[in-house]
């Protein structure tokens, strides 16, 4: 059997030998076609809000509104959401002051150039736009305390406002199930400690913590605090396809109309698994597979359908590099994944580091599984990463058959590692 899998721009083949169990894992993602154009979705999305009012009544007699948006690390299509948000909401308040803040969470500021690239020239122009930036106190205050005892410290812009509103997407995401929705909010505005609080490593060590899981996930329990004590009010959340088209949009209630598009994304990328001795993965082509960093998402969605003990082949181009110095130092400095892993688990909630939830997911897929990873990264740097290291699918084919040390196994294919939810059986 021939399958083929993306790699950075291109893709690469696996040539899986007959004798053995193979199941392929696809999602409909990529044959999924709407009866709608993207405009028509978001605005057919915000004319029939789930759980909610429309926008421009919300908006009614509103001074001070703020719209949170995506930064520029979100493949959100911000030129076709944020010109109907503001259109609704001047409906509603003619008079209103808007102010666009954007999500950066923990991440870097925004180029003019990003800015511009993302919203269109006019609305940088025209519109107020304020960055969020999670360490600088003049722009933090404390509204609370979270479920799990954190305290919830958010931009002052979002409490200070008449209404509280948000633009998002809608993907499975590796700990908090998925992505949109309520993490406007936290991560998206919170404090750089508020942040690390929530992703502490006993709610990434829980077994709910996961992609596609939002009953009795911690992560997601905080969040839905935040967005509620923070009265986000009303999201457009839209699911896009691989070429970063709209498919799906969804309008309303924080919390209700994100569920609503959860259920959708479950629909199209969920598929029944069963688990295997070997596990073949992708972070979906460039851009997702830039770095080794990244390289964890979809390596993640290879351990949902891997046995324990089981191998897994990632192929990823890395044209990037690393993606994180700490990230790969921590595994540099590290000759023992399960003493590191161990060393995560006992650090306090309030002393957690960036990045520290990557390493311990990557470190909880090291102690049960041994990984081959195909890029262009140097092997010296593979290994340090607790990796085997192979130059082609034939390579790593090879080097699997030899780790599992049995004439018949299975095999899963995940052509698409970023886009498909596994549901073992």
């Amino acid at each position: 059997m021939l399958v083929e899998l993306p790699y950075g721009e291109t893709h690469l083949t696996a040539e899986l030998p007959d004798e053995q169990e193979i199941h392929i894992l696809e999602g409909k993602l990529q044959s999924y076609r709407p009866e709608m154009s993207e405009a028509e979705l978001i605005r057919y999305a915000m004319e029939h809000p789930i759980g909610s009012p429309r926008l421009s009544e919300l908006a009614e007699g509103k001074q001070n509104v703020v719209l949170i948006c995506s930064d520029h690390t979100r493949p959100v299509p911000s030129r076709l959401i944020i010109p109907e948000m503001l259109r609704e909401i001047r409906k509603g308040s003619p008079e209103a002051q808007v102010t666009l803040l954007i999500a950066t969470g923990c991440h870097r500021s925004m180029l003019d150039s990003e800015l511009i690239s993302k919203f269109g020239e006019e609305i940088v122009s025209k519109e107020t736009i304020v960055i969020h930036d999670c360490e600088d106190e003049a722009q933090l205050v404390k509204i609370g305390t979270l479920p799990s005892g954190g305290e919830l410290v958010i931009n002052r812009l979002a409490v200070e406002a008449d209404l509280v509103c948000a633009e998002g997407f809608i993907e499975p995401h590796f700990f908090a199930g998925f992505s949109g929705g309520r993490k406007s909010i936290l991560p998206g505005i919170a404090s750089r400690t508020c942040v690390h609080y929530n992703h502490n490593a006993a709610f990434i060590d829980d077994p709910h913590s996961r992609m596609g899981i939002l009953e009795d996930n911690p992560i997601h329990r905080d969040m839905l605090y935040a967005a509620k004590a923070a009265k986000l009010a009303y999201i457009v959340n839209v699911v896009i396809d691989e070429e970063k088209r709209v498919i799906g949009a969804f309008a309303g209630d924080s919390n209700h109309a994100h569920l609503k598009g959860t259920e959708f994304v479950k629909e199209l990328m969920g598929a029944d698994a069963v688990p295997s001795d070997l596990v073949l993965t992708t972070n979906n082509g460039y851009p997702l597979d830039q770095n080794v960093y990244q390289m964890v998402k979809g390596i993640c969605t290879a351990e949902a359908a891997c046995r324990d003990g089981g191998v897994i082949i990632a192929a990823g181009e890395c044209r990037d590099g690393i993606g994180g110095d700490s990230f790969f130092r921590t595994f540099r400095d590290c000759s023992d994944v399960s003493a590191l892993l161990e060393e995560f688990r006992n650090t306090p909630p309030e002393e957690t580091i960036t990045d520290q939830w990557q390493s311990q997911i990557f470190a909880r897929i090291l102690e049960k599984h041994k990984v081959i990873f195909i890029s262009g990264v140097d092997d010296a740097i593979i290994r340090d990463f607790h990796m085997i290291p192979a130059h082609t699918m034939a390579e790593a084919l090879a080097i699997a058959g030899d780790l599992l040390k049995k004439e018949k196994y299975t095999i899963t294919v995940i052509p698409q590692g970023i886009s498909v939810i596994p549901y073992v059986k």
